[in-house]
């Protein structure tokens, strides 16, 4: 198969760092691959999250609290320490959005499953789309509150 003929959804670069070699872009989800793609590119990623709600949150309740009265700012430093617990590995992902999300999501350790674009609030979406597997976002602010998000397939 010629690069004229890339499955849906995969573009030709050439690399800066390996004297322009070729890779392949899943112009979707931005993860990138030396090896010729075979099959159209996935239009879908699958992420968890963990959501922090403020005061001036789109519904500013929870499973945890029937009336969040937390500022923004107060929020976002929240979830800086739990990033930071994360990342040094005193608590996995999933265990800490079981048991500090406000979202519904937390009795599945912060899994939402797959989702395609236009099924998220649009910062959501967009952070999520242009994370690698395994990585975890920085803080994502959306009308729902403040999030971390990590990227699972």
């Amino acid at each position: 198969m010629a690069d004229n003929d890339l499955p849906e959804g995969w573009e030709v670069h050439h690399s800066k760092s390996q004297g322009g070699r070729k890779y392949y872009l899943n112009i979707y989800t931005k993860a990138s691959q030396w090896d010729k793609p075979m099959a159209a590119a996935v239009n879908a990623v699958c992420c968890s999250h963990l959501l922090v709600k403020h005061k001036d949150s789109r519904r500013p309740s929870s499973w945890k609290e029937e009336t969040i009265t937390r500022t923004k700012e107060e929020a976002i430093q929240m979830l800086k320490g739990f990033r930071e617990s994360i990342v040094s590995e005193e608590v996995s992902f999933a265990e800490l959005a079981s048991k500090e999300s406000d979202c519904s999501s937390a009795r599945k350790g912060g899994d939402l499953g797959f989702f395609g674009p236009g099924q998220m609030q649009k910062p959501f979406e967009e952070a999520s789309f242009k994370l690698q597997v395994g990585e975890m976002s920085d803080i994502v602010s959306t009308d729902s509150g403040v999030h971390i998000i990590i990227r699972t397939q």
